[in-house]
């Protein structure tokens, strides 16, 4: 509870609005729908495909894998990482869910189209919101959840592993490759992942601080 207090609080507060406030100059620009429309109508979305499954699996097999390290193996830190993995997922849950309960964005017109997409048929929509309490539901919409996800547990391992360039290497390309493959695949808006991408590091800066002075 604490920390989840600490990812809106203080300065933390000020990226959220970065948040809403990138989110605004790219619907309002038009970035969203010509992104869409230039990778909806190509071979893209076949190579970033993975990443859907990335974004959703490892959420939960990453603390299970290090909760079975320590089970298995007595490792403290391996415990005291699967924590922290796991309430960077947890709050990413919270958080975006939150966001998505009020925002109701209406997601892109169709996904993992690849080649057959005749986009000049298509009514862009993406200026559609529907403002209110759950009116368009918690699974779609803004923020980008995987996005969310992906960056609070690369954050959280960023401050784990102060010294491991490649273990930090590693996490950061999950982390753009499912911001990036939520966008090309058309489950999100492109804007829906840059703004998962900066309220899920503030969410992993919190957790893996928090847990890195307990070391």
């Amino acid at each position: 509870m604490k920390n989840l207090v600490k990812v809106f609080a203080g300065r933390n507060f000020f990226w959220h609005l970065l948040a809403i406030v990138l989110t605004y100059a790219i619907v309002i620009g038009g970035f969203d729908w010509i992104f869409f429309t230039r990778v909806a109508d190509s071979a893209a979305p076949a190579y970033f495909f993975p990443a859907l499954m990335l974004g959703t699996f490892l959420p939960v097999l990453v603390p299970v894998s290090f909760f079975l390290i320590w089970v298995f193996g007595k490792n403290r830190r391996a415990l005291m990482l699967g924590m922290a993995e796991a309430q960077a997922v947890i709050l990413g849950v919270v958080v975006s869910s939150g966001y998505k309960a009020f925002t109701g964005r209406l997601q892109p017109p169709s996904h993992f189209q690849s080649g057959s997409l005749d986009v000049s048929r298509l009514i862009d929509n993406s200026h559609s919101f529907q403002f209110g309490f759950l009116r368009h539901g918690i699974f779609w919409g803004w923020p980008s959840s995987h996005t969310t996800l992906a960056f609070a547990m690369a954050a959280a391992a960023w401050y784990l592993f102060p010294k491991n360039r490649i273990a930090r290497t590693i996490v950061l390309a999950y982390a753009f490759y499912v911001g990036l493959g939520v966008a090309v695949t058309s489950i999100h808006w492109f804007s829906e992942a840059v703004a998962g991408a900066v309220i899920g590091t503030v969410i992993g800066a919190v957790v893996g601080k928090s847990y890195a002075e307990k070391e």
